[in-house]
C-alpha cells in the first residue's frame, strides 16, 4: 500500500479496525466497555496483540447466534459490513480454523458472565401488562436444545429416549426465568439433558427478590425447590401436582383456602412445613374442550385474599404461556426451526447457548425501548421485524458514535407496523410429522465406512456368463 496523498486520509491498520467492530443497535445492551470489564473479571483480556481479540471473539459469537445461516467466515464478514469498502480492505478475514480457536480461546464463562451482568429485568411501573398489584410478574419454565451429535457432546450431555430408540442428537437443558410482560429472560441455568429441571431451578433462587410474583408449573412443585424460593420473599403462584396432598385448613370467602406442605421425608415429625393458600378452578368454555372435566389448583404464598383474590390469580395464571412464546421467538425466530446447534464440543455448546440468550435479551430490550416509546403494550411490537432491524443494523455501521442514531432509525422501523391486538385462539398439540420409512440411527452407524476409490474406479461390469 502506497504512502496516501496530500489530504487523503491515512488507511486504519487491522487493529484500530477490530476495535470499532461491535453488535449494531444490540451495543446499547452490551456496550464494548462492559465487554471489557467481563473479560477482565474472567481472565480472557489477552497479553498480546491477536488477529481475533477477545471482545471481537465474544461480539463474533453473539453475531454467530443472529445470524444462523451464515458459515464461520461468513458470520465474521457480516461484522465488518458497516467499516465501509475501503475499511473491510484492510482487514483480514480469518480462516475457520482460527474461529475455531478463537472460541476455544475464550471459552463459556465470559459470555455466561456477560448475560448476568446485563441482563435484567426490563419492565418499568408504567409497562402494559408487566404487572399484578404491584408485583412484577415473572413466568419459569425450561426447554432443551439439539446439539450435533458428536462423541463429546454425547458424553457431556446425554440423549432422550424416544418411542424407537434414542432421539437424534443429544440435548442441552435451560431453566429459566422471564417476565411475562416483556418476555425478557433475565435469569438461566444450563446443564445435560439427564440433569432435571428442578434440580437446575436451585440455581435460579438468587434471581429472586420481593418485587416478583413467580408462575410455574405443576413440574417444579416440590417442597425443596417451592420453600426455597419463597424464602426469597417473592410470591410465588404454581400449579400443583395431581397427586399433591393439600388438606383444607381453612376455607375462604373468595373460594380458595388455606392448606400447607410438607417435605416427603418430613410427614411424620413435620418439623418443616410451608403454609399456603390453594384455588381450585375449572375451565367453562366450548370452544376450549381440551380443559373439559380438568380440576386445575395453584399453590400460592400470597396467603391473604384481599391482596390477590382467587378468581384474578387464576386468570393471572395464564400469563405463564407467554414463557412459550418467548421459547417460540428463540427457538424458531432466532436459531430456526429445527435447527441443531452448531458447536462440536461442550464448552463451545454452552458459550452458543449463553450468546443465543444474550441476544435474545438484546432484541427484547430493543421492543421494549420501543413499544415504551409509544405506551403500547410489547406483545404490539413484532420480535420478528426487530430482530431484522437489528441484522441491518449491524451490517450499516460499527462505529460507536452513530450508535444513537442507529437505535432511532431502528426504534422507528420496527414501529412503523404494529401486530393486531391478541386475539382468543387455541390450537391442538400436535405434530405434522409422520414417522420416518428409514431406520433409527444407532451408535454403530457413526462411524461408517467412507469410500477409498473415485466411482469410475470402483465400477466394474459385469459381463453375462
Amino acid at each position: 500500500m502506497g504512502v496516501p496523498r496530500a489530504g487523503q486520509p491515512k488507511p486504519e491498520d487491522g487493529r484500530r479496525l477490530r476495535d470499532r467492530i461491535a453488535l449494531g443497535v444490540l451495543t446499547a445492551t452490551y456496550p464494548q466497555e462492559q465487554v471489557d470489564q467481563v473479560l477482565e473479571a474472567c481472565g480472557r483480556r489477552e497479553l498480546r496483540y491477536r488477529l481475533l481479540p477477545a471482545r471481537m471473539v465474544v461480539y463474533y459469537v453473539l453475531a454467530m447466534t443472529l445470524f444462523r445461516e451464515a458459515g464461520y467466515e461468513e458470520v465474521l464478514r457480516e461484522l465488518t459490513e458497516g467499516l465501509g469498502w475501503r475499511a473491510r480492505t484492510a482487514l483480514v478475514i480469518p480462516s475457520s480454523v482460527a474461529i475455531s480457536k478463537a472460541r476455544a480461546r475464550l471459552g463459556p464463562e465470559p459470555l455466561a458472565q456477560l448475560f448476568r451482568a446485563a441482563c435484567i429485568p426490563l419492565a418499568q411501573l408504567d409497562t402494559r401488562g408487566a404487572f399484578y398489584r404491584g408485583w412484577r410478574v415473572v413466568s419459569m419454565d425450561g426447554t432443551t436444545l439439539d446439539t450435533a451429535d458428536t462423541a463429546s457432546n454425547l458424553e457431556a450431555f446425554g440423549r432422550p429416549g424416544a418411542a424407537r430408540g434414542e432421539a437424534a442428537f443429544p440435548q442441552l437443558r435451560i431453566v429459566a426465568l422471564a417476565e411475562s410482560g416483556t418476555r425478557a429472560i433475565f435469569a438461566a441455568a444450563m446443564g445435560a439433558y439427564r440433569t432435571g429441571e428442578v434440580t437446575l431451578a436451585h440455581q435460579l433462587v438468587a434471581a429472586l427478590d420481593p418485587s416478583m410474583l413467580i408462575l410455574a408449573d405443576r413440574g417444579f412443585t416440590a417442597h425443596p425447590l417451592f420453600s426455597a424460593m419463597a424464602g426469597t420473599g417473592a410470591q410465588l403462584c404454581w400449579r400443583a401436582k395431581a397427586n399433591a396432598v393439600l388438606p383444607v385448613l381453612e376455607r375462604y370467602s373468595d373460594g380458595s383456602f388455606r392448606s400447607e406442605l410438607v417435605a416427603s421425608p418430613d410427614k411424620s415429625s413435620r418439623r418443616n412445613v410451608l403454609p399456603v393458600r390453594v384455588i381450585e378452578y375449572g375451565v367453562e368454555d366450548p370452544g376450549r374442550p381440551q380443559a373439559e372435566a380438568v380440576t386445575y389448583r395453584l399453590v400460592t404464598t400470597i396467603l391473604d385474599p384481599k391482596r390477590a383474590p382467587a378468581p384474578e390469580l387464576a386468570a393471572l395464571y395464564a400469563e405463564r404461556w407467554e414463557f412459550e412464546s418467548a421459547l417460540d421467538e428463540l427457538k424458531t425466530h432466532q436459531r430456526g426451526p429445527r435447527v441443531v446447534l452448531r458447536s462440536k464440543v461442550a464448552d463451545g455448546v454452552y458459550q452458543e447457548a449463553w450468546g443465543m440468550l444474550c441476544v435474545h435479551y438484546a432484541i427484547r430490550a430493543l421492543l421494549c425501548k420501543a413499544a415504551h416509546h409509544t405506551d403500547v403494550d410489547p406483545d404490539r411490537v413484532s420480535f420478528p421485524r426487530t430482530m431484522r432491524a437489528a441484522r441491518r443494523s449491524i451490517r450499516r455501521s460499527s462505529s460507536p458514535l452513530s450508535l444513537a442514531a442507529e437505535v432511532f432509525h431502528a426504534t422507528s422501523e420496527i414501529l412503523q407496523e404494529l401486530l393486531p391486538k391478541r386475539r382468543l385462539r387455541a390450537n391442538p398439540r400436535v405434530v405434522r410429522r409422520k414417522m420416518s420409512n428409514f431406520g433409527v440411527k444407532r451408535p454403530e452407524h457413526r462411524l461408517w465406512p467412507q469410500p477409498t476409490l473415485p466411482i469410475f474406479q470402483a465400477i466394474r461390469i459385469l459381463s453375462p456368463p
